[in-house]
């Protein structure tokens, strides 16, 4: 059948109404039926043999007939005008099946409802075929936006990257949105991010909730490859709007995004961002990124209880072994070099793969002398720096490794208190480790 009378067919069959077509609904017909499952089997055939072109004659004649027969043709339907637009090489008729692929799912939420998924599936094969051909533009957005008003959190997974591309075609091509038109679109999709991501989380799928992650850093990228989101922009634009409504959590967001991204965190506006939406929403990169940032900020009180909110919120086993080793930095920043190694180690029981714990313990090893010296004799001083060395070599760190050998005894300071190369002996003060006995020279 040509093409243009697929089109022709398909605009013909075009109802009102909202029944499900989810049961077959045979004619009462003997006659009628008997041609519908006929159809219906050599649509499904050719299909089946990848013969689409073929599929198109019974197909068109059930759309026409029996257009509340079942969803199922619609549904297979739009895969087979899918295929042969695809297939098609000459220009005009390729334009023709297009259009009936798209026709198709008009058809299906008249005869059989469902507009919100329907629309989705539609935005989605317009977005495939005409998101950048000359004059379609506009029109795929349009059915974009459609797409995301009715389904809002429910929009399928696919559709979000395609609509920031379809946002930016028009917006840098067409130039014919605003940037606060497209910082509008931003905000919803960040938006369904984040309850998709909740959603995600309350089910313990973690994979999933992480895929959702990976996804809002690559709508951040679409999105600063066409609007100029940097500090300035945050502290010019967004800050007096959000410092007249502090509770404005969807301009938090973008501070908060804009100004980790352009890296000025060291701001006020960005710290205030983020404890605003920390106040509403626990999130374990929230909080995590907050107490690094007091951590910073010599604010370790405030950076510790951080910390713990982002140990209880964290993901995965290595999330957690990162958590454990910020707070025994913090411990360490403290004063607190025992409290500090234990959390060091609680992270390595969490994630053996975390070898800076080892080097962090290495490190409050090394820095322990003057507290741990009894200047009785050169040797019992200088095993911390033994610890340390065995610290640094669990960890990998040739370089600390070797600062380190740099402080063992000498070999003319283990034989004045009669040790020996190789003894096994205890560190007292604090660490009360076994090492054994090594010089520098």
């Amino acid at each position: 059948m040509r093409p243009v009378l697929i089109l022709t067919l398909l605009a013909a069959a075009a109802l009102t109404g909202f029944s499900q077509c989810r049961e077959w609904t045979w004619s009462e017909d003997g006659a009628t039926k008997a041609r519908e499952q006929e159809k219906v089997t050599l649509y499904q055939d050719a299909k089946a043999n990848g013969q689409y072109r073929q599929a198109l004659p019974p197909l068109n004649w059930l759309l026409k007939n029996s257009p509340k027969l079942n969803s199922s043709i619609y549904i297979n339907g739009a895969e087979i005008f899918d295929k042969v637009a695809s297939m098609e090489k000459d220009p005009v008729k390729k334009k023709v099946y297009i259009d009936s692929l798209l026709l198709i799912h008009d058809l299906r939420i008249a005869n059989c409802g469902e507009e919100a998924p329907v629309t989705n599936r539609k935005a989605l094969m317009a977005a495939k075929y005409y998101a950048n051909e000359d004059g379609k533009e506009a029109y795929v957005l349009e059915l974009m936006d459609k797409a995301f008003e009715l389904n809002g959190n429910n929009i399928m997974d696919g559709t979000i990257i395609p609509y920031m591309q379809v946002i930016k075609i028009n917006k840098l091509k067409l130039k014919s949105l605003s940037d606060d038109d497209v910082l509008a679109r931003y905000d919803r999709v960040m938006s369904i991010l984040d309850a998709k991501i909740k959603v995600a989380s309350s089910k313990a799928n973690q994979d999933q909730a992480n895929r959702y992650r990976e996804m809002k850093d690559d709508v951040d990228k679409i999105l600063f490859s066409m609007v100029t989101v940097n500090c300035d922009f945050a502290r010019e634009k967004l800050g007096p709007k959000f410092r007249q409504n502090p509770s404005d959590i969807s301009t938090a967001k973008k501070i908060f995004a804009f100004m980790l991204q352009d890296k000025c965190t060291e701001d006020p506006l960005w710290l205030e961002a983020a404890e605003a939406i920390h106040k509403v929403e626990k999130d374990f990169g929230l909080a995590k990124n907050l107490g690094i940032r007091y951590l910073v900020m010599e604010n370790y009180s405030k950076s510790a209880q951080l910390f713990n909110e982002a140990l209880e919120l964290a993901p995965t086993p290595a999330d957690k072994a990162d958590i454990l080793i910020y707070l025994g930095s913090v411990e360490a920043k403290t004063g607190s070099k025992a409290a500090a190694r234990e959390l060091f180690r609680q992270a390595l029981a969490a994630d053996n793969s975390k070898k800076e714990a080892y080097e962090k313990i290495g490190d409050l090893y090394y820095q322990s002398f003057n507290e741990c010296k009894k200047e009785q004799n050169m040797a019992d001083d200088r095993l911390i720096y033994l610890a340390a060395y065995d610290m640094y070599a669990r960890a990998g760190d040739a370089k600390k490794m070797a600062m380190a050998k740099e402080q063992f005894p000498s070999k003319e300071e283990i034989f004045l208190v009669n040790y020996q190369a190789g003894q096994t002996i205890r560190v007292g003060c604090w660490i009360n480790e076994t090492t054994t006995i090594r010089t520098r020279d």
